[in-house]
């Protein structure tokens, strides 16, 4: 008999302790802009200050999931209750043409499989752009709930571009891992792959520092000009000539046209609690949905193998029902970033922004530096679907913030990177909060799954008979939840002690980067 020579089976268990302060705390996936935000509450701002300013630290340091060329959503809750939601997310261009993205094959005929598009345009290069929310959305939100001024938000931004994002093995991942889509843009390939761009770090013997000069630019004339210079200004006339020249459906005139927007959110019950997300073409109705079929089940008395069994049945039956009816048609209402933030006085902000894919449309404009989407793949190109491509619409959108309040006050503020990943992501930390009385640092650590796609996948950490009883009803995948490629969502999550307790922040473990982050800790 032949022995195994194989070294044995090693499991490595990777742990990231939650944050305990009596002041507010930032949780994001790059601790150098959680850092930056914590500053702001330090000095006295508020939680959407400390939001706003991370999210634009983040556009810098990790440009390869979220920035001032993408869009997003937030929800925002005021310390007395007030909970309002900003939709800032991506538009399709008034030009936008359907039949400039030909089917190029494929089966078509699943609900959740769409056929590819000839020559990937609507997935990579200029003809995937929509038009960015992102410095409409920030600017509105900080208007409205901040204390600093525009250029205030814009400064620690300004000078990271100028000094250069840290280089480190996680970054050259990044590049390395799109490294063919990056290269078929030169403005892309000069910035992210040219080693001559980069400078020593002398903070970090051994890493690199890569200036954005370009971008910094950019970034000084918005702190000069204010925010609407993006969609009518200078900034403006740049990015619409940029964009006629390289043929993407986004002109001047949608640039002009765009505008954030402040909406109700959308709200249940979930046991004793109300969770409040984005109305309309978010993930937040169909984590409701989804809610509301757990809201039958006593939850805490299952074992985990009945539970994530009854997890993945319910992710499904509302991903199949959302992604069956829900789009701009239907009458509703992937690389991502999440920030959320507690201050002092008890708000909270989610945010999350997003390019969609990794680096968005891998395409950048020659004259502001800016990274820009890839809206126009969050469309089924197919033609006749409730999410179908058109001009001047807003795409179905996997983001998925979301603020829960108990006894009237904000108590929660969670959200995730990670695409369709997101909202089952979000489902199970708040279901590990609620239903299982986790602590934010248990409830980060537990093992999940991922339904959103037809075969699920299960962590490995899972107790052995999670897989065996999921696959009672569906086809089952044991895999890890490490760094690359990510499985499970990257959560970030901040709940409040209502002024009964300390605030607690916490961030993904297998995250290199991720960190919650206290103010006076900065």
């Amino acid at each position: 008999m032949m022995q195994d020579s194989r070294p044995p089976a090693q499991t490595w268990t990777l742990t990231k302790p939650q944050v305990v302060s009596d002041g507010g705390i930032v949780v994001a996936q790059n601790a150098e802009a959680a850092r930056a935000g914590a500053r702001v509450l330090e000095a006295g701002g508020t939680a959407m200050d400390a939001a706003v300013v991370t999210a634009c630290v983040l556009s810098v340091v990790e440009p390869w999931l979220s920035g001032l060329g993408g869009g997003g959503f937030l929800v925002h809750g005021a310390a007395n209750g007030t909970v309002e939601t900003l939709d800032f997310n991506l538009v399709a261009g008034q030009g936008v043409d359907p039949a400039a993205y030909p089917l190029a094959g494929g089966s078509g005929g699943d609900w959740f499989n769409w056929p590819a598009v000839k020559d990937d345009r609507n997935l990579v290069g200029p003809t995937s752009i929509c038009v960015p929310g992102a410095v409409a959305g920030l600017s509105t939100a900080l208007e409205q709930h901040g204390r600093l001024s525009w250029a205030e938000a814009l400064a620690p931004a300004i000078e990271i571009a100028e000094r250069g994002m840290r280089v480190d093995w996680f970054a050259d991942l990044a590049f390395a891992i799109d490294r063919p889509g990056l290269s078929r843009d030169p403005e892309a390939r000069g910035l992210f792959l040219d080693p001559d761009r980069r400078v020593a770090d002398p903070a970090g013997p051994g890493g690199d520092l890569l200036p954005m000069p370009k971008k910094a630019a950019m970034l000084r004339r918005l702190a000069e000009a204010g925010a609407r210079d993006f969609y009518e200004g200078q900034i403006a006339r740049a990015l619409s000539a940029d964009l006629a020249a390289m043929g993407a459906p986004v002109t001047s005139a949608d640039l002009a046209r765009y505008r954030a927007e402040w909406r109700a959110p959308v709200s249940a019950p979930y046991r004793d609690r109300q969770v409040h997300a984005i109305p309309g073409l978010s993930g937040g109705p169909s984590l409701l949905e989804a809610l509301a079929q757990l809201s039958h089940h006593e939850i805490g008395a299952l074992d985990e193998a009945a539970r994530a069994a009854l997890y993945a049945d319910t992710i499904r039956a509302a991903y199949e029902q959302r992604l069956k009816t829900m789009g701009h048609a239907a009458g509703a209402g992937d690389c991502t970033s999440h920030v959320s933030v507690v201050d002092r006085h008890g708000n909270m902000v989610a945010l999350t922004n997003t390019l969609l894919s990794r680096f968005g449309s891998k395409v950048i404009s020659p004259s502001l530096g800016l990274l820009l989407n890839n809206g126009m793949m969050w469309f089924d190109p197919r033609p006749g679907q409730p999410n179908g491509i058109a001009p001047g619409a807003r795409p179905l959108a996997n983001m998925c913030p979301v603020i829960v309040t108990q006894d009237g006050k904000p108590e929660i503020a969670l959200g995730a990177a990670g695409g369709r990943q997101i909202f089952p992501a979000v489902l199970q930390v708040l279901s590990g909060l609620i239903d299982l009385g986790r602590s934010p640092q248990d409830a980060l650590h537990a093992p999940r799954l991922d339904a959103s796609t037809p075969t699920i996948l299960v962590n490995r950490r899972a107790a052995r008979d999670v897989a065996t009883a999921i696959s009672a009803n569906h086809p089952v995948q044991i895999t890890e939840d490490g760094v690359y490629p990510v499985r499970f969502s990257i959560p970030s999550l901040a709940v409040s002690g209502q002024g009964r307790g300390p605030n607690i922040g916490a961030a993904h473990p297998p995250s290199p980067w991720a960190a919650a982050v206290a103010e006076g800790a900065a």
